[in-house]
């Protein structure tokens, strides 16, 4: 069994039901973000299952130069304050440079290591310092088994809220692939371990100058990590993914969200018990 890890009054880990990370890939606009934070409460109250609120600030490894980051730090924190405040959710956003971490740390309660930025020495201690959860996506180039050494340079800052993301590994060229093996593994390092349905069915550069991805297969991967056991699910969500400005091919329908995360409650159900 897991440690668990607070995220206010939420529990991860240990052998309590999965949590929802979810929100739209990026910081569109004040009125949707809030709008996409609203309904996913009333969707995640109605089913009794608990919500971290995520949406990016600035996404800072896109494809191109030419691809939407979000509206930068300052007004991205701005809105993920607004957020946290008026609707009483746990606020979580990826960070990607030093300068970032400590305004960062002062509006979110989960700091997010992304990927690419996972075998960062300096990066994660720094992080970790703050006392703010951590979660550390596991890089697309790593071993199930490696990504532990990650987690044990955060918690040598003698921070032990610790979180790990599978996103999928990467397999040949535009593709990754996500190993259900890789759960069960990362959970014996003893922290919770969130599987990341959304980025785990993206073609990393698919698109030429962006991403590209292939949403059909969220349901069937989702079931398949509750089924082996997470302590959280890490989904992208859109009113209207097709229009979406930042990985749209791989984020699902907020329409879609209240069927699969029933299917998904029971079925933490049935393996928690």
């Amino acid at each position: 069994m897991t440690r668990i890890v607070p995220v206010r009054d939420i529990t991860i880990g240990g052998n309590n039901p999965f949590v929802l990370i979810a929100g739209p890939c990026v910081i569109e606009s004040e009125d949707s973000t809030l709008e996409a934070a609203v309904r996913l409460k009333k969707i995640t109250a109605d089913l009794g299952i608990s919500l971290i609120f995520k949406s990016s600030f600035d996404k800072a490894n896109r494809s191109s130069v030419r691809s939407y980051r979000g509206p930068g730090i300052t007004e991205g924190l701005r809105i993920l304050r607004r957020v946290a405040k008026e609707l009483n959710l746990p606020v979580l956003s990826d960070i990607h440079r030093f300068e970032e971490i400590a305004p960062a740390a002062d509006v979110l309660d989960v700091l997010q290591i992304p990927a690419f930025l996972s075998r960062q020495t300096d990066f994660i201690l720094e992080a970790a310092r703050t006392g703010r959860v951590i979660n550390i996506k596991k890089g697309q180039f790593l071993a199930p088994w490696d990504i532990k050494n990650a987690a044990e340079k955060a918690a040598s800052t003698g921070n032990d809220k610790i979180i790990i993301t599978e996103r999928g590994v990467s397999f040949g060229y535009n593709n990754l692939v996500a190993d259900m093996r890789s759960l069960p593994i990362i959970r014996e390092s003893g922290y919770p371990v969130v599987f990341d349905a959304t980025h785990s069915v993206q073609l990393p550069g698919a698109g030429g100058t962006a991403s590209s991805g292939d949403r059909k297969f969220v349901p069937h991967l989702s079931r398949a990590a509750v089924a082996a056991g997470v302590d959280a699910v890490f989904m992208e969500v859109h009113e209207c993914p097709d229009k979406a400005l930042c990985d749209g091919p791989n984020m699902i329908s907020m329409d879609e969200l209240p069927a699969l995360l029933k299917q998904l409650k029971e079925i933490d159900r049935i393996v928690k018990e």
